[in-house]
């Protein structure tokens, strides 16, 4: 039997270690504190003392108390959920752990101040339509793991599809696996996965380099910063997969320093998995060998863009370079390099594990397997989503996000951060996949979903996000340098009450020469939400320009002097 802390030399192993796990486990209750996101409104404060109170209550042989990754439902941080029962109880504070302790955890009540909607018919995982209405593959161990303990991850069965796949897999029954699932990168541009790892195992170079992109930036996502807060071996391990179906020794992680959580648990990952034989030389007593290294970025918007972090990773400036010729054949260093992000890895032990096929019986025609959306903006249950591709934006906004507050009419949905489009209300019931968001002017990107309301002045929108790629654009080519920085300035004179027909016939046309002209995808995809703004809400931007006012009430040069004071003095 594999002792805690040592060397696991085999599959066999892994296997005997996870039913030791699971056998000292029976009959443990645990109280699962979100402590990553959470931590800004107190997290950190309740899980201490939910351990003062289980340890004065004598309880420390029956119930444990675990700092895990996010739940999900933000709008109710910090959220516990108490097993095995999954009670679900949202907003804790230090002063409601004492009644948790003793009324829930001791006698089994459901305090009804303490449930969803302060409804005790919603008090359990099940019940809560925010989690009913969810299908969690990529995301089953957040939230149920501590991220720091790999044995955690171990019980849960994480590193197991590792295994299949180095003692009984060739390399290229892998890549086949993967295209036979249909997965496409979760990063925003939605190549086939399997078929990029195909291309560079074709191409020609000495060595090959593996990189998990994880800068993400887009605003209002935090897919990846969960995934690599809340279950960081399942990233490790869909990396692992991937450098032994490319034959690579060397992987990276590219992180943001601003995800100072995310990257510390991944740090603390990789050093507990070379300890115990899963990173390192001869992973599981196989003959294949593995270092991966984390590289912290200096949160550049444009170092998402894969030359553009090649580039950093080789200690220049994250300046984008010309493609092709593409990285997959010739990248990191001018050797066949393959990048996917942190989502796109943490699928494929889900694919090993069920099989390729299996995999593509979930999602679309085109886009296969699950989705993870941050909902955030003018919604009730904001935060992090799972479901299947394919779900309505209906679904997720109103089924699962409990639709809009106060009672206030859907206008539109931002998909796909800054690069992304604005969806009007009349695609609500748009099936969401990687082609059916291209057709309405929008991307799928990495996974933002805000939501806006009738208060939101589409117009003022488009400036922000406009405004972010300019400021983010790293300058190299002029159609994205002084492109963003002229539709800028357009929008301001629009939003700012001096916009006229002609400025709106500029910023259309401007638009699509930077879209069609600029060096990568960050340029490209700049204009995307004026573009697609223009082609929903082209009222909107008229009565900004011909009516001189703006719908919304939100651009104060468009308003009455009286509203204006009203505005000043409500906020």
């Amino acid at each position: 039997m594999t002792e805690n802390g040592s060397r696991i030399a085999s599959p066999a192993d892994l296997s005997a270690r996870r039913e030791q796990l699971i056998a000292e486990d029976v009959g443990i209750r645990r109280i699962l504190v979100c402590s990553t996101g959470c931590l800004a409104i107190g997290a950190r404060e309740v899980e201490a003392a939910f351990r003062e109170g289980v340890a004065a209550a004598d309880l420390q042989g029956e119930v444990q108390v675990v700092a895990t990754g996010c739940h999900g439902l933000c709008a109710m941080a910090p959220v516990v959920v108490i097993e095995p029962n999954d009670v679900v109880y949202g907003r804790n504070r230090i002063k409601y752990v004492p009644d948790v302790i003793e009324q829930t955890v001791k006698s089994g009540e459901i305090i009804r101040r303490f449930c969803f909607g302060r409804d005790p018919e919603m008090a359990h995982l099940g019940d809560i339509p925010f989690y009913a209405h969810q299908t969690k593959a990529v995301l089953r161990n957040v939230g149920r793991v501590d991220p720091q303990q790999i044995d955690d991850a171990i019980q849960r069965g994480v590193y197991e599809a590792a295994g299949q796949v180095l003692t009984s897999m060739e390399p290229d029954e892998v890549v086949e696996e993967i295209i036979a699932s249909g997965l496409r990168g979760r990063g925003g541009g939605g190549f086939p996965a399997g078929l990029k790892w195909k291309i560079c195992k074709e191409s020609p170079g000495s060595t090959t380099y593996l990189i998990c992109n994880a800068d993400e930036g887009d605003p209002g996502a935090f897919m990846d910063r969960a995934l690599l807060e809340g279950d960081p071996h399942s990233v490790l391990e869909g990396m692992i997969i991937a450098a032994y179906a490319l034959e690579a020794a060397k992987g990276f992680i590219y992180v943001r320093a601003e995800y100072p959580i995310a990257v510390e648990h991944i740090r603390i990952a990789i050093e507990q998995a070379h300890e115990r034989g899963l990173l390192g030389p001869d992973i599981l007593g196989s003959n294949f060998s593995l270092d991966i290294e984390v590289r912290e970025g200096a949160g550049a918007f444009v170092c998402g863009e894969e030359t553009a972090m090649i580039a950093s990773l080789e200690g220049e400036r994250g300046m984008a370079r010309p493609k092709p010729p593409y990285p997959a054949l010739r990248g990191y260093l001018g050797q066949p390099t393959i990048i996917n992000n942190v989502e796109t890895f943490a699928n494929v032990p889900v694919i090993i594990g069920q099989g390729g096929v299996k995999f593509a019986e979930s999602g679309t025609e085109g886009s296969k397997g699950t989705k993870i959306f941050a909902l955030a903006g003018q919604v009730n249950n904001t935060g992090l989503v799972e479901v299947p591709m394919g779900a309505t934006i209906r679904e997720i906004v109103f089924d699962v996000g409990g639709g809009l507050p106060k009672k206030r009419e859907f206008k539109a949905v931002q998909m796909g951060g800054p690069s992304g489009g604005c969806v009007p209300a009349s695609y609500l019931d748009l099936p969401i996949d990687y082609d059916s968001l291209r057709e309405v002017g929008a991307i799928m990107g990495s996974g933002g979903m805000i939501v806006m309301d009738e208060t939101t002045c589409i117009v003022d929108i488009a400036r922000y996000f406009i405004s972010f790629c300019a400021e983010e654009s790293c300058g190299l080519c002029a159609p994205c340098r002084f492109g963003t920085v002229r539709l800028k300035e357009i929008l301001d004179r629009i939003c700012g009450g001096r916009g006229t027909i002609d400025d709106l016939n500029d910023l259309e046309r401007l638009a699509e020469v930077v879209q069609k002209t600029s060096l990568c995808g960050l340029g490209q995809t700049a204009p995307n939400p004026v573009l697609s703004t223009l082609r929903h809400f082209r009222d909107e931007y008229l009565a900004h320009v011909a009516d001189r006012t703006c719908p919304a009430g939100v651009c104060t040069a468009l308003l009455p002097e009286k509203e204006v004071a009203t505005a000043a003095k409500e906020g």
